[in-house]
């Protein structure tokens, strides 16, 4: 048995469910038609004292009333006033992330997508199905939402978290694993054990990158470091199991995770590679409205010539943009193939001017729209 490490904390009590729904609909009265829908799933998503829940109503109508446009209160205000309620203090170990991408924005198969959108019902339902459907009295932990997010990089992983967060209103916090391992025994669970604290009150959805790190196979015993490091893989899954937000980890190697672990997740979301049509998508994603691009850019001759995630089909359509900035204004086919031999280059995949530079589509104008 793992103990977690001791934490003198003062915290303000926070009402159970049941309690935080009621007070919910009280202060929500008088502001919303039908305050008890709203009622509900803030509670399964912020964990506030019944001050915090009543300063948050008003702070989102007082900063409805301050704007230029009268409009009715949303749910998306009374979210971003409980954001500000939580205030966490994750420190240095952890970055918050600042969503701004939504579902179409994020290119993936469709049943990925599904996955992805029936984490989101799962939080927006908890109070029903935990507290008015009386699952939760059968469960001691396991509330919350684990996944595992697996492929390789630049395949949107990362993304997809934005976009849970943005949809779902939720502050995202990437945890930075360098940060949170210590060669010191004790110090790694520490270090969790705080991360886990200051992201429950706002049910804030912990992002860990590379987590085959922490979370891989658990390594024989040989000695006293073999012995520890499986403690606090242990740790985490504990800490994960009785965090009732959401927490995803990440992982390129998805062969590199314990399968005892991966069993107890809740979600298994696989990234794959992305297909030509699907990176023509992504190319169409990334250039904004507003972005001059000349005729002789095709980005469906693009998707199949440059056989390259996301992430680096990003890093070139930025690259292109500004090298066009730098040379005249508009974004045409030199620039994007100079932005993306860049991108070859840091990458370390083979860069062939013969074979790519020299070919170009016959029939050429309108595939950048």
């Amino acid at each position: 048995m793992v103990r977690p490490p001791t934490l003198c904390v003062s915290k303000v009590t926070v009402p159970d469910e049941p309690r935080s729904a009621a007070i919910w609909r009280h202060s929500l009265a008088g502001h919303v038609a039908d305050p008890g829908q709203w009622a509900d799933e803030l509670a399964g998503r912020f964990q506030l004292p019944a001050a915090r829940i009543t300063a948050a109503v008003e702070l989102a109508d007082n900063d409805r009333l301050t704007r230029p446009e009268l409009r009715p209160l949303t749910l998306a205000d009374v979210a971003a006033a409980c954001r500000q309620q939580c205030n966490q203090h994750l420190g240095d170990r952890a970055v918050k992330v600042q969503p701004v991408c939504g579902w179409d924005d994020l290119v993936l198969p469709e049943d990925r997508l599904q996955k992805l959108r029936d984490i989101c019902a799962q939080v927006r339902h908890h109070y029903r199905v935990y507290v008015g459907w009386g699952f939760g009295a059968k469960l001691s932990h396991g509330k919350g939402i684990s996944a595992l997010f697996s492929g390789p990089s630049g395949t949107g992983k990362t993304l997809a978290a934005e976009v849970l967060a943005h949809d779902l209103q939720l502050d995202l916090y990437k945890v930075d694993l360098s940060g949170v391992l210590s060669k010191y025994i004790g110090e790694t669970e520490k270090n969790l054990a705080k991360i886990f604290a200051e992201a429950e009150t706002g049910n804030a959805i912990l992002f860990f990158d590379e987590a085959d790190a922490l979370f891989g196979k658990r390594t024989a015993v040989s000695d006293a470091h073999d012995r520890y490091a499986n403690i606090e893989t242990s740790y985490l899954l504990q800490r994960i199991e009785d965090y009732e937000g959401v927490v995803i980890l990440a992982t390129n190697l998805r062969q590199n995770m314990d399968e005892a672990f991966t069993r107890r997740l809740r979600f298994i979301v696989d990234f794959p590679f992305p297909e030509a049509d699907s990176r023509s998508r992504i190319w169409r994603t990334l250039l904004p409205p507003q972005a001059p691009v000349a005729a002789d850019v095709d980005l469906g001759w693009l998707a199949r010539q440059l056989e390259v995630a996301g992430g680096s089909i990003k890093n070139i359509v930025l690259n292109a943009a500004f090298l066009a900035a730098a040379d005249g204004g508009v974004i045409d086919r030199r620039h994007v193939l100079q932005g993306a031999r860049r991108e070859f280059e840091k990458i370390g995949k083979l860069w062939n001017d013969g074979s790519v530079s020299d070919l170009h589509p016959e029939a050429v104008g309108g595939g950048a729209r």
